[in-house]
C-alpha cells in the first residue's frame, strides 16, 4: 500500500490496495485520520462490497430524506441527470449538520463521470481553526451554533429539496459547538458550515451575521483545500468531523452517478 499526498492541506490517494478482497482496515484508517480525506482509484466494486469495506471503516447508516438502491438500504444513488441544473450538495457543506448526532464521515464511489468537470473539493477544518488568531480562537472556543435544515432558499442542498420533494414538513435543528474536537485525533476544528449554520446561540441571525461571514469565507481559503478529479471506480472517503465538501456543478448536460454510505459518527464536543 502506497499513500501519496494530493494537496499541503489535506487528502491522499491509496495505492496498491483492492478494496474488494481483504484491505488493510488498519492502515487505511490511520490515512484516513492522518489526511482526513482519501481516494482510491479503480475499484470495481458491487454494493456488497462497497458495503463491506464500509463496515471496516464504521457504522454504516441510512441517509436521510433519500431512499437506499434495492437491496441496500444504507447506499443511495447521487445521481445529477442531463436535463438538471442542480447538483447534490453543490456548496460548501459539513453533511446534515442539522442532526443531534451528525454522520462521522462517509464514501463515495462513481459510477458514471461526465466527460469533464464534476470535482469534488474539500477542505480542512482543523488546518482553518488553527490558522485563526489566538484572540479569535478564544472568542470562539465557548460559541455554541444553531444549525436548521430550514436555511434560506438560497442556500438549499439538493438534499434538501429531495426532502421537499417527498413532501416532508420536519425541519431538522440541532445545536453544536463552533470549535468540535476530534474524538479520535484530539484536534480542533471549526464546525460552522454556510449551508446550514443559521447564527449562534442566545444570538440573533442579524448579530450573528457578521463573524459567520467571516467565518464562512475564511474555512474555505484555497490553502486549505484539496480538489479531486473524477474517474469510473474512484473511491472516496472524507471525515465529516474536520472537513468540508463541495461538489463543483459544472458539467451540465451530462450524468454523473455516484453510490454514497453513510457512516454512523457522534455528538459532536
Amino acid at each position: 500500500m502506497q499513500v501519496r499526498r494530493l494537496a499541503g492541506a489535506l487528502g491522499a490517494e491509496i495505492h496498491g490496495v483492492d478494496l474488494s478482497k481483504e484491505p488493510p482496515v488498519a492502515a487505511i484508517r490511520d490515512a484516513f485520520l492522518e489526511h482526513q480525506v482519501i481516494f482510491f482509484r479503480d475499484q470495481a466494486l458491487t454494493p456488497a462490497q462497497f458495503m463491506a469495506f464500509a463496515r471496516g471503516m464504521g457504522e454504516p447508516v441510512e441517509y436521510p430524506f433519500v431512499k437506499g438502491i434495492e437491496g441496500f438500504p444504507e447506499v443511495i444513488e447521487v445521481k445529477k441527470l442531463e436535463h438538471e441544473r442542480h447538483n447534490f450538495g453543490g456548496i460548501w457543506h459539513s453533511d446534515t449538520a442539522y442532526l443531534e448526532i451528525p454522520p462521522m464521515g462517509s464514501l463515495l464511489l462513481a459510477r458514471e463521470v461526465p466527460p469533464f468537470g464534476g470535482d469534488t473539493l474539500f477542505a480542512s477544518q482543523t488546518l482553518a481553526y488553527e490558522s485563526l488568531s489566538e484572540g479569535m480562537r478564544r472568542l470562539l472556543d465557548g460559541l455554541v451554533a444553531v444549525n436548521s435544515s430550514a436555511k434560506a432558499d438560497v442556500t438549499r442542498t439538493r438534499e434538501d429539496r429531495v426532502k421537499e420533494q417527498q413532501a416532508s414538513s420536519q425541519n431538522y435543528e440541532a445545536e453544536h459547538p463552533v470549535i468540535r474536537t476530534h474524538p479520535e485525533t484530539g484536534r480542533k476544528a471549526l464546525y460552522v458550515n454556510f449551508a446550514h449554520t443559521v447564527r449562534f446561540k442566545g444570538m440573533t441571525e442579524e448579530e450573528s451575521a457578521p463573524l459567520l461571514g467571516f467565518l464562512f469565507e475564511h474555512q474555505v481559503k484555497p490553502e486549505f483545500t484539496c480538489r479531486f478529479q473524477w474517474r469510473v471506480g474512484s473511491l472516496a472517503l472524507w471525515d465529516n468531523r474536520c472537513t468540508q465538501h463541495n461538489p463543483v456543478n459544472d458539467y451540465h448536460g451530462h450524468r454523473r452517478v455516484m453510490h454514497r454510505i453513510t457512516l454512523a459518527g457522534e455528538r459532536p464536543r
